[in-house]
């Protein structure tokens, strides 16, 4: 028996590869980084940071719902931009989403993302 719970949501995008949305261990939930892919068309959503984030925060939320939880849990997330000068737009979306009880981050630029979207949040 394994010692963590898979979570799995069809409100959420399937796993595109090895890997789960997220595992639950010992009350704390772990999650795969999430992409802006609608999950009934596993395309990404059209649109530049404002639209793809914001899918990808509907993402998240799935798959913080499947878990039991919700966004004021949240402890860290890790964002990756693949332009740093959406920065800005892309903080605007995020303190909306978080409220008043933000969790820790760090947010680096990459050079490339799967599927070439503009953002990605573990």
């Amino acid at each position: 028996m394994s010692p963590y719970t898979v979570v799995s949501t069809n409100q959420a995008p399937a796993a595109i590869g090895p890997y789960v949305q997220a595992v639950k261990y010992n009350g704390l939930i772990y999650a795969s980084g999430c992409i802006p892919l609608d999950p009934k068309t596993m395309n990404v959503v059209q649109g530049g940071i404002e639209e793809q984030t914001n899918q990808v925060f509907k993402n998240v939320s799935a798959v913080l719902s499947a878990s039991s939880s919700s966004p004021s849990s949240v402890l860290k997330t890790t964002v990756f931009l693949k332009n740093m000068n959406d920065f800005v737009a892309f903080n605007t979306i995020y303190a909306g989403f978080f409220g008043e009880t933000k969790p820790a981050r760090s947010c680096v630029e990459v050079a490339r993302l799967p599927k070439d979207v503009l953002v990605e949040i573990e």
